[in-house]
């Protein structure tokens, strides 16, 4: 990991936002008009889908993919201008919440400004014609990082942005040499020190097949050497495995979300977020309302910065279509953004930023807690009905931080309902 990491921003709460299908208006005004309701559920950093021109060539769907760009210095006139952009950083700034955009930099379109302008920065098949490396990516062609001058066209693209907005979410960057972003992040801060890194990791099973390609891909543990934060799809599968296919399989990912504590350095920091513009809704994958509950409160305690995907707050099970016409339906009666700002609230104690991170059970459920100086806090996710669980702390009365109601500690168990439970308390109260 970048060593200046702070560890602060496990505390974090990042919300992703597709401009294009926030809103009605399907533009940055759109976004802006909703920056108040967004605020209000403590959110930290709102994190735009790219904006810049869309390729027409191979275009997938009516609008295309946000991630086929023609020209990195240019916004897409449909959803605004740069003073546009602009006015919603700056707005965003006074509600007290950061800016960062995404940064693809891996292909562009295949029509873009540098397929004219530089043909030769581009991979090629033995037949001279443009290529990229995944067979379904038809619409983009991939950059040849092996060029210098494609790194340093690349650097002074992030040095530009980074005088706009406060932070970068990299798209697939383990499949650009992990030298470049450590050479990027050195230029761009020399005048922009505080630039948050954010890194979308990848599969290992993706992580294998390009290397069997021949090519090079970076493991989530070498991603750190660059970045602050990086995705959880090393553990993203196990998840799945659990939710979709069987439910005896919570063990294992409660295992792995554990096992990073080992092999990642010190001041790592997990993005953790259940669902995204890439994967299906939580909601979709969860249709119990009180099972949801527990993983969406749980993704609020695990150690890491939270990511929330526009419409999680309204309980929106569509994942909307990136290359069409598929504005948000939002649904104000099933509203979570009460409940959200007090987990967003509880998530910036410095405890779940500096303090030691434990899990005491995940059979079934799973028991977390953190302790740092003399406070411990400890979050129990009744994932599969249990009616009692073991925890670690004396006997006695004890208060749930959610509900604010009594929690009973006899002969060392709880007895449970299918509600989540965090008790905060001190370290002379463990068992």
């Amino acid at each position: 990991m970048a060593k200046q990491t702070k560890v602060d921003m496990r505390g974090l709460t990042i919300y992703q936002v597709f401009p294009r299908q926030h809103s009605e208006k399907q533009n940055f005004e759109g976004v802006i008009d909703d920056l108040d309701r967004i605020a209000n559920m403590g959110v930290d950093i709102i994190y735009l889908l790219p904006f810049h021109p869309i390729g027409k060539v191979s275009r997938k769907g009516l609008k295309g993919s946000p991630y086929s760009i023609v020209d990195f210095y240019k916004i897409d006139k449909d959803l605004g201008t740069l003073e546009d952009l602009k006015r919603l950083v700056e707005k965003a700034h006074k509600k007290n919440m950061k800016v960062m955009m995404d940064i693809v930099f891996n292909h562009t379109s295949k029509d873009s400004v540098l397929t004219q302008e530089h043909p030769e920065w581009f991979y090629r098949k033995s037949d001279g014609s443009l290529a990229n490396r995944v067979g379904d990516w038809s619409d983009i062609t991939d950059l040849n990082y092996d060029l210098e001058e494609v790194q340093d066209y690349f650097v002074d693209v992030l040095v530009y942005w980074a005088s706009i907005v406060d932070g970068f979410r990299c798209d697939v960057a383990p499949l650009l040499p992990i030298d470049f972003w450590i050479k990027a992040r050195k230029e761009v801060e020399k005048n922009s020190p505080d630039i948050i890194w954010l890194t979308e990791s990848v599969h290992p099973e993706f992580i294998k097949y390009i290397r069997d390609q021949g090519y090079d891909c970076s493991s989530d543990g070498q991603m750190y050497d660059a970045f602050d934060m990086c995705y959880e799809y090393d553990i993203f599968d196990f998840m799945d495995a659990y939710l979709l296919k069987d439910s005896k399989k919570l063990s294992r990912w409660l295992e792995e979300i554990y096992r990073q504590e080992m092999i990642y350095p010190k001041n790592y920091i997990k993005i953790r977020g259940f669902e995204n513009h890439d994967q299906r809704r939580l909601r979709d994958k969860v249709r119990d309302h009180k099972h949801f509950m527990n993983m969406l409160t749980m993704m609020f305690f695990l150690k890491g910065t939270t990511f929330i995907y526009a419409g999680l707050e309204h309980e929106i099970d569509h994942l909307p279509n990136l290359f069409e016409d598929d504005v948000i339906v939002w649904n104000p009666k099933q509203s979570l953004e009460t409940y959200i700002k007090k987990l967003t609230d509880m998530k910036k104690e410095p405890i779940f930023s500096h303090g030691v991170f434990n899990m005491h059970a995940h059979d079934q459920i799973a028991v977390f807690s953190y302790e740092y100086k003399e406070d411990m806090i400890l979050g129990i996710f009744n994932l599969e009905n249990l009616d009692d669980i073991e925890v670690p702390l004396t006997d006695g009365s004890y208060e749930d931080f959610l509900s604010m109601r009594k929690i009973e500690v006899n002969h060392g168990k709880i007895k449970l309902d299918e509600k989540p439970i965090i008790i905060k308390t001190h370290k002379g109260r463990r068992r």
